[in-house]
């Protein structure tokens, strides 16, 4: 049996390739003489720069130092291809894991516009930017800031970094703020929200971020009145996608907004892999609704459904019903009792649930001495 193990990162826990290595560790364990292929994915969040590094072997890797989130200094890893784009990573310099507390009034997205000035120092034409697992709702206005951009209010003093600031915006100065690259912008996104309103940056993620009621309502009001002032158009599918900054790179730098997972599923050849599987495997940290809204495992089972090729899908939590056409879900945190046990060690329950999947998916049906597929790692 020709297997595909496809996961995206389980946020915060394990990254898409440890996370693939896992679920196939387990299915080998029951079915050892199967084809196993390890394809880990990402969809603009957590994982993005490693899922380009592996398909993109000539593409040579850098590190930045930034102001993280909350202003304390992080490693944010990024590629340099040949054709001199770069591919950066919003989670590494912003992304919700590296604060020390959650903070959603004044979290910002400062070191992503540091970064991004690097990789322009470094003589990058074009930028691919992944944007997902923010911490911030700040519009993307501490990146562009980073860039030269400058905020004031109604005395003409500058606002402090952080969405709720820009509650007080009056003035956009535009003067200093470095130009675009000349091959252009790139946002991967894994959402379709816009930028404000019921389904927007603030009222659906705000609370991922640690904002109650009256914060959501703070930031909600604060980027409007960015919009107004910064044009563009707010209501874009996609422009609220990490905390708004799709809408602030697309509205004051001219960034063109996409979806990230079907993205670098191209980039990676999954419809090919798809094509001459028997069944795929997928995962993320929790699957519910907002899973079939752009991100990995909803894109995954749209391609695998036209493919007509089984799906088993992990996830840490299972948030809402499972839909048809997946045909085998397994919790992490129902498998090892607790989200404490699930946490602790993600790759032994990963490698449990694989194992799981093997027997849900195949009539429990083992098999001999196993291989992988030509070009796969040997789980481990």
């Amino acid at each position: 049996m020709r297997v595909v193990v496809a996961p995206d990162s389980f946020k915060g826990s394990v990254a898409a390739d440890d996370a693939a290595r896992a679920l196939a560790r387990g299915w080998l364990a029951h079915r050892p003489n199967d084809d196993v292929r390890l394809l880990p994915l990402a969809d603009g969040g957590e994982g993005t720069v490693d899922a380009f590094a592996a398909a993109l072997p000539d593409a040579e890797r850098r590190t930045t130092v930034a102001p993280g989130p909350d202003g304390r200094p992080v490693d944010a890893a990024w590629l340099l291809l040949p054709d001199r784009t770069a591919v950066l990573e919003l989670a590494q310099s912003s992304g919700l894991p590296l604060m020390a507390t959650p903070d959603p009034l004044g979290a910002h997205t400062y070191g992503l516009g540091v970064v991004a000035r690097a990789a322009l120092d470094a003589g990058a034409t074009r930028l691919v930017i992944g944007l997902g697992g923010s911490a911030s709702t700040d519009g993307g206005t501490g990146a562009l800031r980073a860039l030269g951009l400058r905020l004031h209010d109604d005395q003409g003093r500058e606002l402090p970094l952080g969405g709720a600031a820009l509650a007080g915006l009056a003035r956009l100065d535009t003067t200093d703020l470095v130009p675009a690259p000349p091959g252009a912008v790139q946002l991967l996104v894994d959402v379709t929200a816009p930028l404000t309103g019921a389904a927007g940056a603030a009222a659906v993620y705000g609370p991922q971020k640690g904002a109650g009621p009256a914060e959501i309502a703070l930031l909600d009001g604060a980027l409007r009145r960015f919009a107004d002032l910064a044009g563009g158009d707010p209501d874009q599918p996609g422009a609220g996608a990490a905390g708004g900054t799709a809408y602030g790179l697309a509205a004051l730098w001219g960034a063109t907004i996409t979806r990230g997972a079907s993205t670098i599923a191209a980039l990676v050849g999954l419809a090919d892999a798809l094509a001459g599987a028997d069944v795929v495997l997928t995962g993320e940290g929790r699957f519910d609704e907002t899973s079939l809204a752009g991100k990995v495992v909803g894109s995954l089972l749209k391609a695998a459904d036209s493919a007509g090729t089984p799906v088993g899908v992990v996830a840490g939590q299972i948030g809402g019903p499972v839909p048809g056409s997946v045909s085998a879900a397994v919790s992490l945190v129902e498998l090892a009792g607790s989200v404490e046990a699930a946490l602790g060690e993600p790759a032994r329950w990963l490698a449990e649930a694989g194992e799981l999947l093997s027997r849900r998916l195949t009539g429990g049906q083992g098999d001999g001495s196993g291989r992988t597929a030509a070009g796969s790692r040997e789980p481990s």
